[in-house]
């Protein structure tokens, strides 16, 4: 369980193999002049071999943590899906001086304003267990930590913290890492999720009365219905859609489980999420971008509706 990643610098060449890999964090910038000459090769060559990418800036915490924070973000062309890192530790002769209140007061200095420019994109700190355990005493560390304990195994970083990247030791010159997600989808989805939903845009009038509004049905245990939701070239193109998920058997007991839900591109299966359902809560929605033309659903318990919805 879990994926793999590496954090690369220009210590690494500007095409590393990403071979088992699910993530890349590149080294962008230190302090307020360097910049890895290497970065933006690096990071399209993440992302064309299908990774998660994510920059990250090296501090020099003499400086303002405001400006070191607008240097890094200024540098990179940020999208959707893109993580933001500050590498949270100062072992060189421009930090060890600086006092450990002045290093606590950047990190959460900078991560602050690094979220308030970038509020869509998640935004994290890289730290080892000297940093985390003698240095760190609030616990900030924005939307997620990433955190080092070279030595020990892949996912057990030996912290009771909350964590979502550890990283677990170096072989080759490469720093490995490890995520506790289950695949390159889930962790891009977790990704993504901090980008806001899309404005609600009523249907073009010449389509309200050609366009049906629903698809609507029941899955059953052991079934996997398929739904066929884009027909390419057609009016739906235009169309949002959202799937509502729901229980209708209501009971004594309450009823629980859960609804796989799958997606398919025009190109592959892909998992989306596994929904979990009582019939005191209501409906559970799952948006569906516009690229995907198939839903599949498999359930593990009855009672269980689903609803398409275009608008």
């Amino acid at each position: 369980m879990g994926i793999y990643g590496q954090d690369w610098a220009s210590y690494q060449s500007s095409t590393p193999s990403t071979s088992g890999l699910s993530f890349a964090f590149v080294k962008v910038s230190e302090g307020l002049s360097y910049i890895n000459p290497r970065w933006v090769s690096q990071r399209d060559h993440a992302k064309a071999n299908g990774l998660v990418w994510g920059g990250y800036h090296y501090p020099n915490m003499n400086n303002s943590a405001r400006a070191e924070a607008d240097y890094f973000i200024d540098q990179v062309d940020w999208r959707p899906g893109d993580v933001v890192i500050l590498d949270w530790e100062g072992y060189d002769t421009a930090n060890t001086g600086v006092p450990k209140a002045t290093q606590r007061a950047y990190k959460d200095a900078w991560l602050r304003r690094a979220k308030s420019r970038l509020p869509h994109n998640p935004v994290g700190m890289y730290a080892n267990l000297d940093y985390w355990w003698n240095v760190d005493q609030d616990g900030y560390c924005a939307d997620f930590l990433w955190i080092a304990t070279a030595g020990r195994a892949a996912g057990d970083p030996g912290i009771q913290a909350p964590w979502l990247f550890h990283q677990y030791g170096d072989s080759g010159g490469l720093d490995r890492d490890y995520c506790h997600l289950a695949s390159t989808a889930e962790l891009r989805a977790w990704a993504l999720s901090f980008q806001p939903a899309p404005p609600h845009q009523p249907p073009p009038p010449h389509q309200e009365t050609d366009m049906p509004q629903w698809i609507t049905g029941r899955v059953e245990p052991g079934g996997q219905p398929t739904v066929v939701l884009l027909p390419h070239g057609t009016a739906w193109d235009s169309y949002n859609r959202r799937l509502h998920l729901g229980m209708d058997q209501i009971t004594d007991v309450p009823a629980t489980g859960s609804v796989r839900v799958a997606i398919h591109d025009g190109n592959m299966w892909r998992d989306i999420e596994t929904v979990h359902l009582a019939c005191a809560n209501g409906t559970v929605d799952v948006n569906i971008t516009g690229n995907d033309q198939k839903l599949s659903l498999q359930t593990d318990m009855a009672g269980v509706s689903f609803a398409v919805e275009a608008w």
